[in-house]
């Protein structure tokens, strides 16, 4: 469980990096503000100037994607010199406005003190509101917290209820961790039930070495 806990540790921050690194990570939805419109079609048109201006003008109306991809160009000098400084007050701006995305990418900048102070607390807020929405990465990360004890107590029982949301939508990561802690019962009660079942969906996923543990847990269920 350790050697996957690392691995998901890394895969959190990997993710976040990828995410806040390109505007184009963005889906335009309906009803989406008109100069975000006009911001990804210059942006997808190789026009950063027009799409960082389109952007501003959207987030200095208060919408959260305008905000969120005008930070995401301020910070990689997309269309203009990189002002990570800017581009983090926006991004701010975004996640108090309550965008998943930017919750998560400032989380991440916490845990990393990349742009920002150096704050697992911090990190741990902004985790668990992206988290609260739904967003699978912030999940695993407010799991990855709950259960090192960083910036927040050392909680398994939290830990255990992130980590199998994170499951349900699919991270086999996360079903390895969630079986081993029903195995083992830390945070929750021994469920063997439970494990063999998160073991088997985190094999089904590719995770390495889980259909052993699968097997084994089965053949003690059966003996019992």
């Amino acid at each position: 469980m350790n050697l996957a806990l690392r691995r998901l540790t890394v895969s959190v921050a990997l993710v976040a990096l990828a995410g806040c690194a390109n505007a184009q990570n963005l889906q335009i939805v309906p009803g989406a503000d008109v100069d975000v419109g006009r911001g990804w079609s210059a942006y997808a048109k190789g026009d950063l100037p027009q799409a960082l201006r389109a952007y501003r003008q959207a987030a200095e109306r208060g919408d959260p994607l305008g905000q969120f991809n005008l930070a995401v160009m301020l910070i990689g000098g997309e269309g203009t010199a990189p002002d990570p400084r800017q581009g983090v007050d926006w991004l701010k701006r975004a996640a108090e406005r309550g965008l998943a995305r930017a919750q998560f990418s400032l989380a991440v900048f916490y845990e990393r003190g990349q742009y920002v102070p150096h704050s697992q607390p911090d990190a741990t807020l902004w985790f668990r509101k992206a988290a609260e929405q739904g967003w699978r990465d912030a999940q695993l990360a407010l799991a990855t917290q709950y259960f090192l004890g960083r910036g927040a107590p050392r909680d398994y029982a939290e830990a255990a209820l992130w980590y199998e949301r994170a499951a349900e939508q699919g991270d086999a990561g996360a079903a390895y961790i969630v079986a081993s802690m029903y195995e083992k019962g830390d945070g929750v009660a021994v469920d063997l039930e439970r494990a063999v079942f998160w073991y088997s969906q985190a094999a089904a996923r590719g995770e390495a070495g889980a259909d052993i543990k699968a097997r084994e847990v089965l053949r003690r269920l059966k003996a019992s």
